[in-house]
């Protein structure tokens, strides 16, 4: 399949491709006419790209999947650079969620001094400054 079919049946633009291409993660056979030439092995590739940056990881993290697959493994994350970069990018979640919930926990903790604040006393004055 040349570019522009490829880019339709990935949902993406041909713009990716080549830039999937010169990042080295996208091979490019060239037929006689000098056209790129893919085959239905590279629309795995692409879609194996889409659905890993969909869950978060940029580009360069997806090279130990893509490297998975032109091996010859059925799925891009049965080898071990594979599983690595499963396991750092758990660990960056984690991380984020562990901030996540400690901000949380500071939003309401200042919520229920508020509110005490509030059920103590009268309604606070608000002046205008000019």
């Amino acid at each position: 399949m040349r570019i522009g079919e490829l880019a339709e049946r990935a949902g993406v633009s041909t713009r990716t491709l080549r830039y999937y291409e010169s990042r080295g993660l996208l091979p490019a056979c060239r037929a006689v006419n000098g056209y790129r030439a893919y085959g239905d092995d590279d629309l795995l590739l692409v879609q194996q790209i889409r659905t890993l940056q969909d869950f978060g990881f940029g580009l360069e993290d997806t090279r130990p999947f893509v490297e998975c697959l032109r091996a010859g493994h059925p799925a891009g994350d049965s080898c071990p650079a594979s599983l690595e970069t499963y396991r750092r990018k758990l660990a960056e979640l984690d991380a984020v969620i562990g901030d996540l919930l400690a901000v949380r926990d500071q939003v309401s903790s200042q919520l229920l001094r508020a509110e005490a604040e509030q059920a103590g006393g009268p309604e606070p004055r608000c002046e205008l400054r000019g």
